[in-house]
């Protein structure tokens, strides 16, 4: 097998990262350990490139958090928790977009909301079910009301907290627009919106930048979907005793005449990290 010497800086370079990423990433199991020089510097491979870049893919598609556990199964040789992992993005995104259409659908029937004044009974819900249902804390719930995106009445005759359909429904919608990474006071001016226009209006901007999120997030998966595979492939090779391909932009240009560059030289010495 072509075992090419790659420094760090090679594989930052081909990735817009600093040479300290790429070690970092090799600790943290992202990528596959490499080998040390006599004098103890790194050695990377065209194998550890494409370790590198089906990362760098696949944290725009699944996040830096799941990328990294992704990564690390496939180098412990767990392809099948690494498959798993990328499964349940693809079904995170799927309940996603579901949730879009669904809230999509909601808004359409949205109605300037009647104060509730009769006690507890068919339809309302407390904090605890209600948290659980929406998969979060009762404190969140309560921040939200702190922050006016829900307002949910008190019992006279207990004091807690009872949500209305309506309350259910500006919580749902809280709770997915905080997904998609808006603030608590953009989400609270969109609520008071739509609780005084009764209509779909002041969030269809913000439903179509949401909607446009998923579509890149799918996109990025099959982008990110390709890179993992072309690293999955070349392990399988390089146990084959097989030649490693790489991508021929990955950017290994730059020693001068088959020298390292000078910012990664040692005082006349071995090639510095």
């Amino acid at each position: 097998m072509t075992r090419e010497r790659l420094r760090p800086v090679d594989l930052a370079r081909a990735q817009g990262l600093s040479t300290q990423a790429v070690r970092n990433y090799e600790e943290a199991g992202i990528l596959p350990p490499s080998d040390r020089t006599p004098y103890g510097y790194r050695v990377y491979t065209p194998l550890h490139a494409l370790a590198l870049r089906a990362f760098t893919a696949l944290v725009p598609a699944h996040g830096h958090q799941t990328a990294t556990a992704i990564m690390c199964a496939v180098n412990r040789d767990a392809v099948e928790d690494a498959l798993t992992l990328v499964d349940e993005s693809h079904a995170q995104l799927l309940e996603d977009r579901q949730t879009l259409s669904a809230v999509e659908k909601a808004l359409g029937d949205l109605a300037p909301p009647a104060a509730p004044e009769a006690p507890p009974g068919a339809g309302v819900t407390f904090v605890g079910p209600l948290a659980r249902h929406l998969g979060i804390r009762p404190a969140t719930l309560r921040k939200w009301e702190q922050a006016g995106l829900v307002r949910p009445r008190r019992d006279p005759a207990t004091g807690y907290r009872v949500y209305t359909p309506d309350d259910v429904r500006d919580a749902r919608l809280a709770h997915q627009l905080r997904r998609g990474g808006y603030l608590l006071s953009q989400i609270a001016a969109l609520l008071e919106r739509v609780r005084a226009a009764g209509g779909v209006e002041p969030l269809e901007a913000t439903l179509s930048e949401w909607r446009g999120r998923l579509t890149a997030r799918g996109l990025a998966m099959l982008t990110g979907a390709a890179h993992l595979d072309a690293y999955l492939t070349a392990r399988a090779s390089r146990r084959a005793g097989l030649s490693c391909p790489v991508e021929e932009d990955e950017g290994h240009g730059g020693r001068g005449e088959g020298g390292p560059d000078q910012a990664d030289r040692g005082q006349g010495g071995p090639l510095r990290e």
